[in-house]
This record gives C-alpha cells, structure tokens and sequence, in this order.
C-alpha cells in the first residue's frame, strides 16, 4: 500500500492512496504516519479497514513528509561503487553511517533553501526505508523482517560544510530543506524487487544523475543489519541508502544549486519529487 501525509506544514493528515489514485483519509484509522504508528500491527489495521468508506481528500493539497517525527534520519555514504570512483575515493569496506538531523526533512514537493553563505549546494537521489520493528544486532537473514517501506528521498548536501568544516559529514546534511523525503511509503509486501530500482535526477530538465540500486555495495539487509550493531533501531526510524554517480561537485565544471533551478528526480515505483531552489531568505 502507498502511505502518505497530506496538508499544509504542520496540519498533515496520514493518507492512503487508493488503486485509483484517490487519496483517503486515514485520521479515522491512525493519528499520524510517527514513531507510534509506523509498524506492522498498523499495516494490519490498514488492511482490515474498509478503503472505499474512507473520506477522499483534495488531490490539490499540499504532500508532505511521508513520516512524521523520526527518532533517527540515517545517511549512508559512498555506497554506489561508481559514485566513489567518480570521488576519487576508495570502495567502503563497511558502511559510512552518517546522520542527517531530522528538521532537515521536508514534503516531496517543498522547496530547497540554499544555506546563508553556501556556493556547494549539490543534490543526491537515494531509495529510503522506514524501520517498522524494533532491532539491535539484528543478523542478516531477519534483517528485512524489521523494514516497514520504501520510499524516495534527496539527500541535499552542503559540500563545503560538509568537508571543509571539521571532521564529520553532519553539518553538511542537515541544513533546513536537505531532507526532502515521499511523496508516499510504498510497503515493502508491494516492492519485492527493491534491489533493482532505477533512479534518476534532473536540474532544469537536464539529466545529471541516473542509476540502479542493484549497483550499492551494501544492500538493504546488510545496512540494517550494519547499523542496528552501532544503535537501537526504532519503528519510524529513516535512512537514506547513497546515490549514484552525477552529482554535481563532480562535473567539469562543477554545479552546484542555485535560486531559480527546479530539480526533479524519482524512483521507479516511488513515484517523483520536484523542487524550486530559493536563496538563503534570512
């Protein structure tokens, strides 16, 4: 099923889209698509209650975040072999886990805000998952038992902060607006090929990135089983799983966003985002 939040910031409704592309409103079912919600006794619940009695919601509101809330934003770096190559840096021998704080996170469709002072503004497509069970050293065999959905997320990144500002990625990440998430979980029971999903990203209608996430060198079931050994994973919990190559510090020469772009990108199955790029408005 395809999950989502519908409604201005801070008003969201959870919603289901139907076969027929009518967004229902499931306020009647759940309080929210959150922490408490998201987990697989709620999945059941959905799947119990009558879709066609549900009250359908403007198509024209606004998406939002298609979680609410999460305890965790968790990113995972270098993780397409031909992303690092193009970096220059060597292949990972284990995860780069690195953490996106979570009032970075945005609907699908919002707007990207370059930071006050930034010139390396770049964009990154990646697959994201939502855990749905809790886990800590989880083995690799039960490791999908633990993931809820899929959904799509740009990894919007600060190069320069993200490099050039001491030693850890974080700042980099997390600005305002780098966390563009939706616009819907689509449950994993409907995304059996979750390993073999092309990707794509566009800025001004010129593809800069394209890819496929068989090519990541570590695999959905690896990542969970990966970071649930450094940290308690809780239902709700989001990560972002790297992109391919394309980005922009990378081209010759480099672009990097600026007021004024409209970045598009999508995943097979997950549907497509689309962003205006805004300057730093103080």
């Amino acid at each position: 099923m395809k999950l989502c939040r519908i409604g201005n910031i801070g008003n969201e409704k959870p919603a289901l889209i139907d076969n027929e592309n009518n967004y229902r409103d499931l306020s009647s079912v759940i309080d929210d698509l959150n922490p408490e919600t998201l987990n697989f006794d709620t999945i059941e619940k959905i799947k119990n209650t009558e879709i066609s009695a549900l009250p359908k919601l403007d198509p024209n509101l606004r998406i939002g975040p298609c979680v609410s809330n999460p305890s965790k934003f968790i990113g995972i770096g270098l993780n397409f072999k031909d992303h690092a190559e193009e970096q220059n840096l060597p292949i990972p021998t284990e995860p780069i886990i690195f953490s996106k704080f979570t009032s970075c996170i945005t609907g699908p469709n919002d707007p990207i805000e370059v930071p006050k002072g930034s010139n390396h503004t770049d964009w990154e497509v990646e697959l994201g998952f939502v855990i749905g069970k809790k886990g800590k050293n989880i083995s690799i065999n039960n490791a999908l038992e633990h993931v809820l959905g899929f959904f799509l997320v740009n990894d919007v990144s600060e190069r320069d902060f993200q490099k050039n500002r001491g030693l850890t990625w974080d700042k980099g990440k997390g600005f305002d607006t780098f966390g563009p998430i939706g616009p819907y979980i689509l449950t994993k029971d409907e995304l059996p090929d979750f390993q073999k999903l092309n990707m794509f990203l566009d800025v001004d209608g010129k593809r800069m990135q394209t890819g496929n996430t068989e090519k990541m060198i570590f695999d959905v079931k690896t990542l969970v089983s990966y970071m649930s050994s450094c940290m308690t994973l809780l239902p709700g919990d989001i990560c972002c799983t790297g992109t391919p190559p394309g980005v922009g510090e990378n081209m010759s020469p480099p672009h990097f966003l600026k007021g004024g772009e409209e970045v598009v990108l999508g995943v097979d199955k997950l549907g497509q985002q689309k962003h205006k790029v805004i300057p730093f408005k103080g």
